[in-house]
């Protein structure tokens, strides 16, 4: 049973720093996109951001460009959100998801597995 669990939101003040970690198990996903959605009360799920399993090429929505970044450890079968400078707008449910496959897509529907979710929220 392939699982992806979401760690690591909680509350910051604007202009802080949060760290998301997605670990995965029941299988790998050292050669697949692996990526992050988010989602505001009332609104529909966006794409925040996604890395290749090979390169480690990443790709960001324009709304956190310069201020996230996504890595990920294939050994460890875990996947990384930094987030700095974060503002109000950035608050919402984050999501880990995972495609079958190597080519990156933005929307969620192209994503096979997800994460339950973490909370961030932040304060202005």
């Amino acid at each position: 049973q392939v699982q992806l669990v979401e760690s690591g939101g909680g509350l910051v003040q604007a202009g802080g720093s949060l760290r998301l970690s997605c670990a995965a198990s029941g299988r790998t996903f050292s050669t697949e996109v692996m990526g992050w959605f988010r989602q505001a009360p009332g609104k529909e799920r966006e794409f925040a951001g996604a890395i290749t399993g090979s390169s480690g090429r990443t790709y960001y929505a324009d709304s956190v460009k310069g201020r996230f970044t996504i890595s990920r450890d294939n050994a460890k079968n875990t996947m990384y959100l930094q987030m700095n400078n974060l503002k109000p707008e950035d608050t919402a449910v984050y999501f880990c998801a995972a495609r079958r496959s190597s080519t990156v897509r933005y929307g969620f529907r192209e994503y096979d597995y997800w994460g339950q979710g973490t909370q961030v929220t932040v304060s202005s």
